[in-house]
């Protein structure tokens, strides 16, 4: 467990599935109260869906910081964000069930956040994903999720990796070129261009992405770089 450098901590996790559900991990980065990182660890999941690695994630950080430290935590998910910031609540009283009656989706998993937070002071932090010059935590917490997700290997300081992950710069910048919105289809990027899917989607070969795969711009759209060359 993380014992307190200074009086508070930031924060960010992150969770990815290559696939949703496809091959998944969770990551998480800390930083000292002036945002300086200086521990980060990630983790295998199999196959999951984007919303477990999420989950995940937080978990694996509250779970890693000692509970009497304030802390910051960054998040891109508005999903595991409100499942335990807004929608939490609602769900006990009616007994883990949903507005409409449904049982609750990840209720382990959101149940042993619960438990996690009580007592601690824990503010919560939304940050939109794959933004240019966007928050430096998260784009870290994202890129380790992203690479263990692949490799399906733990990562991190315990692991002996002393070095942060690396965001790749390009992808950012194609991002500000095409406004952060890519899709299935359109858009403006030139010919071979590589972003970060923001929604998911199904290139030309007739295989799908993820949202936060690497796609690139081809003659029919938007696919897997792989595929950008390829007759339709």
């Amino acid at each position: 467990m993380i014992r307190g450098m200074n009086e508070r901590m930031i924060a960010a996790c992150d969770g990815a599935s290559k696939g949703n559900p496809g091959p998944a991990a969770w990551a998480y980065v800390v930083a000292d109260a002036e945002g300086r990182p200086f521990r980060w660890e990630a983790g295998p999941l199999g196959t999951a869906t984007n919303n477990v690695a999420e989950l995940t994630a937080l978990q694996e950080l509250l779970e890693s910081v000692d509970p009497g430290v304030a802390l910051e935590v960054r998040m891109d998910s508005q999903y595991a964000m409100n499942a335990v910031t807004k929608w939490l609540r609602g769900w006990k009283r009616n007994g883990w069930k949903t507005s409409a009656g449904k049982p609750v989706a990840n209720r382990d998993l959101v149940a042993r956040i619960d438990a996690l937070l009580t007592g601690r002071v824990v503010d919560f932090v939304y940050v939109p994903a794959h933004q240019v010059d966007g928050d430096p935590l998260n784009a870290l917490a994202d890129q380790a999720a992203s690479e263990v997700a692949v490799a399906q290997r733990a990562a991190g300081t315990s692991q002996g990796s002393a070095a942060l992950p690396v965001p790749v710069a390009a992808r950012a910048s194609e991002g500000r070129r095409t406004g952060g919105t890519a899709k299935s289809t359109g858009g403006t990027a030139r010919a071979g261009a590589t972003i970060r899917a923001r929604y998911a989607g199904r290139c030309h070969c007739g295989k799908p992405y993820a949202a936060k795969d690497t796609i690139a711009k081809n003659d029919q759209g938007w696919g897997h770089p792989e595929c950008r060359t390829a007759s339709a």
